[in-house]
């Protein structure tokens, strides 16, 4: 029972962003597995285990919301969001609630998994943070998303949250605060921003969504 009371983890999904450099509008949007990216990751999220899912919305918010159906989820609109990444950041850590551990996630990574969202719960540590990382080809290690934040690390992330960058400077002011989660296994990470990219949508075999067994989870 003890661990009932620990504090959880509400997942952050940044779907703010206009997707220019792709040009098909919003990465929200774009269609995968029969639904839009930001629906089904954000079911992804919530059966990976995490308790909440807050969507961070922007870019023809109104047209996103009137396309999706979020009922499961929060939804929240960043109305700075041209101003790059940080601000959405910011305010998706700030919806959730205080005592929580915070996952963020990108809405333009169709790759990721209810299983590795399950992993980054189940390797966090307390007082650090946990980053999802994918081999390249030289073998080694690369650090991307998710990233889970301790709920004790948030704040001072979330300050450093400017312009088009998230976590970055917080990251690479603490290094020593990282532990790196190999998901390779699970997928190859990649963030879909190119035109050239568009066959990640096509990728279906791995990930289905489906809930995970609560005992196989660990301490979240």
């Amino acid at each position: 029972m003890a661990d009932l009371d620990k504090p959880r983890t509400t997942a952050v999904l940044l779907a703010a962003g206009a997707g220019t450099r792709l040009g098909l509008g919003p990465k929200a949007l774009l269609r995968f597995r029969g639904s839009t990216l930001v629906e089904v990751l954000a079911d992804v999220l919530l059966a990976g285990g995490c308790r909440e899912v807050v969507a961070v919305l922007g870019a023809d918010a109104v047209t996103v919301r009137a396309a999706t159906d979020l009922s499961r989820h929060r939804v929240i609109d960043n109305p700075d969001w041209a101003g790059g990444m940080g601000s959405s950041f910011r305010a998706g850590v700030a919806a959730a609630a205080p005592e929580d551990h915070v996952l963020i996630a990108l809405v333009d990574q169709p790759g990721l998994t209810a299983e590795t969202v399950a992993r980054m719960l189940a390797s966090h540590q307390p007082g650090r943070v946990a980053a999802a990382a994918y081999r390249g080809p030289d073998g080694n290690l690369r650090r991307g998303h998710p990233l889970l934040l301790d709920s004790s690390l948030r704040a001072e992330a979330a300050d450093t949250a400017t312009g088009d960058a998230g976590a970055r400077h917080f990251l690479q002011a603490h290094p020593e605060l990282i532990d790196l989660v190999d998901c390779s296994d699970l997928s190859g990470g990649e963030d879909l921003d190119t035109p050239g990219q568009l066959h990640l949508l096509e990728t279906t075999t791995r990930g289905q969504i489906r809930p995970i067994n609560p005992c196989n989870m660990g301490r979240i």
